[in-house]
């Protein structure tokens, strides 16, 4: 971990239950560094630059919906137009104001999967320790959102604008009413509720974005009763792949083999290999999990057997471990959380 961060709770070399599905303890451990604000809303940076974060991890996932919603608020907040073009651009970082220009670069780094050294050193002392953690929580906050929305395809509504040029055309396969590849369910309050306030707590559209999601989601404790510890692990060790996520990975390994995940199937994640000749519910996880983060989409045909074998709560759920494990990761690489002493790595 950074050398400036002190701990302030000890390390453990073992995951509990919840622990393993949810925050690991380093992360645990980071957290209790914040200021106790409310990140999202009253972040000491303020309301320009929450959103300048936002937009910045928006754009590390070619996250079309989050980038866009929020670009909106980031001008009514007045965030420096120029800041937002040399995020959507990805332009050197020339022209912009000191703070502006080391949230870009720190959500650059965290894309990179690796902090750099001054990178980290600019950020803590343009920004304290206690604030820094608050951007890295709201940053690894937003990661979450980005993979959720990604997963399911999920578009603005007819008519709302697209700001975010991606290099890839997303796929067609969503609803009309959801503008995303999930069944519509309206609330007996939101069927009846006004459309919200632009530049509001309820931004998104009703009927799409992180709410709607939510809505499909049965829990930790429903999906580990209907698929089984093993491929929950699965899910998660794809993430920490992705990310090269030491911490997450090694912790998470540990985890699976004692959940009984095989040796075969962790090693064809953590060495990048071919599904072939792994359960049909595996290689959908794993592949599924290596579109999502290496491609920021996922196609039709992934997604359709995906939703086959596991139903849209089940599939939500599981993308939801994704999102979690993701969240963490920008945590846990942001302040180069070090494995337990003694730990050995168990990723490459």
């Amino acid at each position: 971990m950074r050398a400036s961060l002190i701990l302030t709770l000890l390390l453990s070399a073992s995951l509990s239950a919840e622990s393993r599905l949810g925050a690991t303890d380093g992360v645990a451990a980071i957290r209790l560094h914040r200021s106790g604000v409310d990140v999202r809303w009253e972040n000491k940076v303020g309301r320009a630059l929450s959103e300048l974060a936002i937009l910045s991890v928006a754009r590390e996932h070619d996250q079309p919906y989050e980038w866009s919603l929020h670009e909106m608020e980031a001008i009514a907040v007045g965030l420096d137009p120029a800041a937002i073009d040399v995020v959507r651009n990805r332009k050197p970082l020339v022209g912009i104001g000191d703070k502006e220009t080391t949230i870009i670069q720190l959500a650059r780094d965290i894309g990179g999967h690796r902090v750099r050294a001054e990178t980290y050193s600019r950020a803590l002392t343009t920004f304290s320790e206690a604030i820094l953690v608050d951007i890295v929580s709201l940053m690894g906050q937003y990661a979450a959102t980005a993979t959720r929305l990604s997963a399911v395809n999920q578009q603005l509504p007819p008519g709302w604008k697209q700001f975010l040029p991606l290099p890839f055309t997303p796929p067609a396969d969503i609803r009309a009413d959801s503008r995303s590849r999930l069944t519509l369910i309206r609330t007996a309050a939101s069927a009846a509720a006004m459309p919200p306030p632009l530049y509001s707590r309820g931004m998104a559209p009703e009927g799409t974005g992180p709410q709607q999601i939510a809505r499909h989601a049965g829990g930790l404790q429903s999906l580990q009763a209907s698929v089984g510890r093993p491929l929950i692990d699965v899910a998660a060790l794809v993430t920490a792949r992705a990310h090269d996520q030491q911490y997450d990975w090694t912790m998470t390994e540990i985890a699976a083999q004692k959940d009984g995940v095989s040796a075969a199937t962790i090693d064809v994640i953590r060495s990048g290999k071919p599904t072939t000749g792994l359960g049909e519910k595996e290689a959908t996880v794993i592949e599924f999990g290596r579109e999502l983060f290496g491609k920021h989409y996922v196609s039709a045909d992934v997604y359709a057997r995906a939703l086959r074998q596991f139903g849209e709560r089940d599939l939500v759920d599981l993308v939801g471990v994704m999102a979690q494990h993701a969240d963490e990761a920008a945590v846990l690489t942001a302040f180069d959380q070090q494995l337990p002493a003694g730990q050995k790595a168990l990723l490459p």
